[in-house]
């Protein structure tokens, strides 16, 4: 049975330590996030739902020092540069401004996700990030606003603030309006017990990078319109599933959801086309695992790689069919997980 995990939030009336370390587990969508109607405060086009997962979390802390030189940020041990050092320097300017502190930090973020394991870990990273600055800086953030701080570094990590299952609205407007309205909070999910197996078939890098292929969807793509409009039913209809606990409806949703998506970038000019033959293995050994009578369905994100959501009794089953679909591949278990969190100094 799927349990409850506490919502992630600093302790009430939280000072600034000038040091904090936090953790937070990325998590995988079921209702996907696609397109943005506004890129600089990151506000999506439609609202989208994912479960946290149990498994490879980031581990960050930040840490105040006296200065006016930059930040010094550490990726995995070793020195952040390019894109990422900007990311994260922008993301600490933004939490500077609202706290009204301009001290600088010393950030060190390890993360366990294997390279190349079809998991994006800006997710975590920016959840773990955006919980351990507030703290460190003293910031005074609920639940939805640490979840709408974490959405300025990376949409995806708003709902990584949640464990279990997570909403993220979209919300309305524009500018400070949308900015307060789009947040993600926890979902309830009964009688749900749940696994998703994880099928890498190609670790390598992609030719559109997700944001790309997001823009150009967006941009050009006669059934985007189409899909989103769809996408507010298929929300609607897999938060009904979750509360009821219905495995089959969650999968059937969460399948023609993604497949929907990849549609979208089909038809986008240029296309965009991420399913390999190796994909496509796996999506027939998919279904016929559920001719067989194995509840058994699949999401997809910007890429190859595929997720199979089943039941938890039935992983192993499902996780050796899809090996031997995609025998050059790498499969990995998860379960739904817990939210972002702040540790204590023994860990």
């Amino acid at each position: 049975m799927h349990r409850e995990h506490p919502m992630a939030v600093l302790p009430a009336g939280y000072e600034a330590a000038g040091r904090a370390t936090a953790v937070a587990h990325p998590n995988i969508a079921l209702v996907k996030y696609w397109g943005k109607r506004d890129e600089g405060l990151i506000l999506p086009v439609t609202s989208s739902l994912s479960m946290t997962l149990d498994v490879f979390p980031t581990t960050t802390s930040v840490r105040l020092v006296d200065g006016s030189g930059p930040d010094q940020v550490t990726l995995n041990g070793a020195p952040a540069t390019g894109e990422a050092l900007r990311r994260i320097t922008a993301f600490l300017d933004l939490v500077r401004e609202r706290c009204g502190r301009d001290l600088r930090a010393v950030v060190d973020s390890r993360n366990t996700v294997p390279t190349g394991a079809g998991l994006a870990s800006s997710a975590s990273g920016f959840a773990a990030l955006a919980m351990a600055a507030a703290a460190a800086y003293g910031l005074d953030c609920d639940a939805a606003g640490l979840s709408r701080l974490a959405r300025r570094g990376s949409g995806s990590a708003s709902r990584s603030v949640f464990g279990g299952f997570a909403q993220w609205h979209a919300g309305t407007g524009t500018g400070p309006e949308g900015d307060e309205s789009s947040y993600a909070e926890a979902v309830p999910a009964a009688r749900l017990d749940v696994a998703l197996v994880i099928a890498v078939v190609n670790a390598g890098p992609k030719a559109v990078s997700s944001r790309e292929a997001m823009r150009r969807t967006v941009d050009t793509s006669p059934l985007y319109g189409p899909w989103a409009a769809s996408s507010r039913d298929d929300l609607a209809d897999m938060r009904a599933a979750l509360v009821r606990g219905d495995l089959r409806a969650v999968g059937e949703i969460a399948e023609r959801n993604a497949l929907g998506m990849h549609a979208t970038m089909l038809a986008a000019r240029p296309a965009v086309r991420y399913l390999s033959p190796a994909t496509v293995t796996v999506l027939d050994r998919v279904s016929e695992l559920r001719e067989r009578g194995v509840a058994a369905y699949v999401t997809m994100d910007a890429g190859p790689n595929v997720k199979v959501l089943c039941h938890r009794a039935q992983a192993e089953q499902v996780a050796r069919a899809v090996r031997e679909a995609a025998p050059g591949g790498t499969v990995l278990v998860a379960g739904p997980g817990p939210g972002a969190r702040l540790l204590g100094e023994d860990g």
